[in-house]
C-alpha cells in the first residue's frame, strides 16, 4: 500500500506515437489535504476512490489505497467534490521493463504534460526516454490535488 513514484515534465509529444494505451480521466477531490487526500476518478468505463497519505521527504513514497467503485456512484461523488475537477488524457508508454503514464491536461491545466513512473524502490534504475524532461517529483505544485485548486494556467 506504499506508492513509489517519480514525476517528470515532458519535452516533446513524441510519447504519443509510442503509446500502447490512451484513456480519458476525470477526477475530483473529496479532500485535497496533503496529509490525506481522497480522490474520485472516472477512467473511461471504470471508477475508483483513492486515499493518499503525505509524501516522505524525498516526495517519492507515500501511502496509497485504491478501490474500484461503480461509475454511477463515482458520478454522484464527483458532485460532492471540492471545486476544481481535473480533466486529462493518460497515455501509457513502455520503456525498458517499466511503463510511463503521461498525462496531457485540459481546461485550466491545459499546456501541462507530465510523466510518472512507478518503481519497486526509491533508488531503482529505469530507462529515460528522449521525451522525458525535468524531474518534478518533490515539487508539490505538480500534485493533481494541488492543480485542482491552483491550475497550471494561473502560475
Amino acid at each position: 500500500m506504499i506508492e513509489i513514484e517519480r514525476k517528470f515534465l515532458v519535452n516533446s509529444d513524441a510519447y504519443k506515437k509510442e503509446a500502447f494505451s490512451k484513456k480519458r480521466i476525470i477526477q475530483g477531490y473529496l479532500s485535497s489535504n496533503p496529509e490525506r487526500s481522497v480522490r474520485i476518478r472516472i477512467k473511461e468505463d471504470k471508477a475508483y476512490i483513492t486515499v493518499k497519505g503525505i509524501s516522505n521527504t524525498s516526495g517519492i513514497s507515500r501511502f496509497e489505497w485504491e478501490k474500484e467503485i461503480p461509475v454511477d456512484e463515482a458520478e454522484k461523488l464527483l458532485l460532492l467534490c471540492e471545486k476544481g475537477v481535473i480533466d486529462k488524457t493518460r497515455f501509457e508508454v513502455k520503456s525498458g521493463s517499466h511503463v510511463f503514464e503521461i498525462d496531457e491536461f485540459y481546461g485550466e491545466n491545459e499546456g501541462l504534460e507530465m510523466a510518472e513512473i512507478e518503481l519497486q524502490s526509491e533508488d531503482e534504475n529505469f530507462e529515460r526516454p528522449t521525451w522525458l524532461g525535468e524531474e518534478v517529483t518533490n515539487d508539490k505544485r505538480y500534485y493533481n490535488s494541488y492543480l485542482s485548486k491552483n491550475p497550471f494556467k494561473s502560475w
